[in-house]
């Protein structure tokens, strides 16, 4: 009763009422009443829910109003992310649903709090998170909050395709690939046009070319990447690929060869230094031969069309490989950014067959349509010359490989990016496109050019690939 005596007095209070020493007795008899009593108790009864639901109100209200940051995605690429409950301080919701994700590629998971999936659509995806917190009724009206998640589109879907002119003079195919034979090996090699010249309709500046000197037994192969602010250097790397092939093809004669070849068998079971020399004087002599014949003809075909020979600039790289009975001969020439790689049989050891044109500041890349190369005296070290039982992989490949594959130079003599590279090419990578290198394949061309679309940032040249195995 006393509790009910001090509740009415403050109520009276606030009312401006205050009980006289005269009245005393009969408040005393007015709240000894059992319906005053009960009223009292019903009125604080009434309070507490009024307060437990204002309570619940601003409860919910505060989380309607929280801001939910949850990480951008991408079109086309695996998103997941966990709805954090625990940092919201949302440990009194009892109850969740993520809904209007149809057709999003996104799915929510409620018992691990789990948004994943693979988004299909771009832009500000508005989902409905519908909840109860604790304190509601179980069939209460579920409260609706909207979570936002930002899709961007798919870098890739951003660039155009347009086909390049295939009415100019000197207009080559965007995207080429083949496959074949290799001597005792199998070849396959893919020249794409980059998503920048793609992006204008401008045209694939990279080429190769290659081919098998029935009559000597040996096989020549030649990459070329044309500089992209050379006006012609489409037609520069074409014909140098093009020239290296008539080169050898022309003298590269048994009569010829046949001292150097008798050589190489000495060499190889490793004789005297008089041979070396002689080997080293034939792979200078001959290959700085084939290399100076190209640029003579491209310095000709650039005074035929009165056109500075700076418009033909290219790069160049090139190998000869014939099968003996002691293994292969390899030689190697190379000016420019394009390595060449030559793998041993059981993939543990790497040799860069030629030095990179990288520059300290950039703008250090060298063509073959530079007079100044022929002239250096680094020239001798452009050729290389390699006697091996066997070998798995011999590749050529222009910088539109080498730059988004092993970044930097020094990463070209590291065997373990060699076998990371494998890897990617054998189906290890984000867009688990695979190439299948056994020898009965017959879509590995197709594979290897599918394998050359790969996304990498700020990587969108031309793309030549060359791989004898």
């Amino acid at each position: 009763m006393e509790e009910t005596k001090k509740y009415i007095q403050a109520f009276l209070s606030q009312n401006k009422i205050e009980i006289p020493t005269s009245k005393s007795t009969l408040f005393e008899a007015f709240i000894a009443k059992e319906e005053n009593i009960n009223s009292v108790k019903i009125i604080q009864e009434n309070q507490k829910i009024i307060m437990a639901n204002w309570k619940l109100k601003t409860r919910i209200d505060d989380i309607l109003l929280q801001s939910v940051l949850l990480p951008n995605g991408t079109v086309n690429k695996n998103y997941e992310s966990k709805i954090d409950f625990e940092k919201l301080g949302w440990n009194d919701i009892i109850y969740c649903e993520l809904n209007g994700m149809e057709d999003s590629g996104l799915e929510f998971n409620s018992d691990e709090d789990l948004l994943f999936g693979n988004p299909l659509i771009s832009g500000d995806l508005k989902f409905k998170f519908l909840f109860r917190v604790e304190g509601e009724a179980e069939d209460s009206i579920l409260n609706e909050k909207t979570i936002t998640i930002i899709i961007n589109p798919d870098p890739k879907s951003l660039w155009k395709d347009i086909e390049s002119d295939k009415d100019d003079a000197y207009w080559k195919e965007d995207n080429v690939a083949t496959a074949s034979t290799f001597l005792d090996k199998n070849i396959v090699i893919a020249s794409k046009r980059g998503r920048s010249h793609a992006n204008v309709g401008s045209f694939r500046d990279d080429d190769f070319a290659y081919k098998n000197i029935k009559e000597t037994g040996w096989n020549v192969l030649a990459v070329s990447d044309g500089a992209g602010s050379a006006k012609l250097s489409r037609q520069g790397s074409k014909m140098a690929c093009e020239l290296v092939i008539s080169y050898f093809e022309e003298n590269f004669t048994e009569e010829n060869i046949k001292e150097f070849e008798e050589n190489l068998q000495i060499h190889h079971n490793k004789t005297d230094e008089e041979t070396s020399k002689k080997i080293s004087h034939f792979v200078y002599d001959n290959l700085s031969k084939a290399a100076w014949s190209v640029h003579k003809e491209l310095e000709k075909f650039a005074i035929k069309l009165e056109i500075p020979i700076k418009d033909l600039h290219a790069t160049l790289i090139f190998t000869l490989v014939k099968k003996f009975d002691f293994g292969y001969a390899i030689l190697t020439f190379g000016v420019g950014d394009c390595p060449i790689g030559l793998l041993n049989k059981d993939v543990t050891e790497i040799k860069l067959m030629n030095w990179l044109d990288v520059g300290e500041f950039g703008g250090g890349t060298r063509f073959i349509t530079m007079p100044e190369i022929f002239q250096s005296d680094k020239l001798p070290t452009r050729f290389g010359l390699k006697l091996v039982d066997d070998f798995s992989y011999l590749m050529l490949m222009t910088d539109g490989i080498y730059d988004p594959k092993f970044v930097v130079e020094s990463n070209l003599e590291k065997i373990e990016k060699w076998k990371e590279f494998l890897e990617d090419l054998q189906g290890n990578n984000e867009d688990k496109c695979k190439v299948d290198f056994n020898k009965d394949n017959t879509e590995i061309s197709n594979q290897l050019s599918a394998w050359m679309d790969f996304w990498n940032p700020g990587n969108h040249d031309d793309r030549t690939l060359a791989i004898i195995y």
